[in-house]
């Protein structure tokens, strides 16, 4: 048989897909007793990519294998997925036919967005006063132009705002006041409020950009739909 035939053939079998998640559940186990005896994973604050690069690889190797397995994972459903609509393209039901690729397409848009997120999301925190000023990654400038306070009588904090400033690549972009449950978010980019200091007036900002966020929220969304639909539709067959 055609080597490139067999691997295709290998590529569109469900077995694959289950040999795939035993082999990601054997890793998980595994990395659940790597983990409590490498401190290195008590806290990840920047890309995963970026963290893995400066761990050893006696540590980590499950994780690389883990996206490795995942990655063939997704070629496989993928492929499947193809294969699927292209055998089952005159079935009257398109509804029936349709459901289980989207939540393909919701599943691989997930897998996407931790992607992204893995080779370029970003955290930090900043200590900041008003009048202040933060560099955040890529050379965009957030100003902190008031900050406001509010107590009771008792001299207990009852509500604050913080007026931001957002400026990408030198311009002027966005203004913004930051409060509670309403922080200020930009494309990719999410500022928060985690701490405020009314003596001196001061606030601790925790920033973070996730590339891959768009897609997480498109694939859950399609990934739910896709399930629910499915649902349905076996629930209105089993009663005619």
């Amino acid at each position: 048989m055609n080597p490139l035939k067999k691997i295709y053939q290998i590529l569109l079998s469900l077995n694959t897909s289950l040999w795939l998640l035993l082999i990601i559940t054997a890793l998980f186990i595994a990395g659940a007793f790597i983990m409590p005896d490498n401190p290195g994973f008590g806290s990840i604050d920047i890309p995963l990519f970026d963290w893995l690069k400066r761990q050893n690889l006696e540590s980590v190797w499950w994780l690389w294998g883990t996206i490795g397995v995942l990655s063939l994972l997704s070629v496989n459903t993928l492929f499947c997925s193809i294969d699927s609509i292209i055998k089952k393209r005159r079935v009257t039901h398109w509804l029936l036919l349709i459901s289980p690729q989207v939540i393909h397409t919701g599943f691989l848009f997930m897998l996407l967005a931790h992607l992204l997120g893995a080779s370029g999301s970003y955290h930090g925190e900043a200590a900041v006063a008003e009048g202040s000023a933060v560099k955040l990654s890529g050379g965009d400038i957030l100003a902190i132009k008031n900050i406001e306070i509010e107590t009771d009588d008792s001299g207990y904090l009852s509500g604050w705002g913080v007026d931001i400033e957002y400026n990408h690549s030198g311009n002027f972009t966005e203004s913004a006041r930051i409060s509670p449950n309403s922080p200020f978010i930009y494309k990719d980019l999410n500022i928060m409020v985690k701490d405020v200091q009314a003596y001196p007036e001061a606030a601790l900002l925790q920033v973070s950009r996730d590339p891959g966020a768009v897609w997480a929220l498109a694939g859950s969304i399609l990934f739910t739909l896709g399930i629910l639909t499915l649902i349905a539709l076996r629930m209105k067959m089993e009663k005619t």
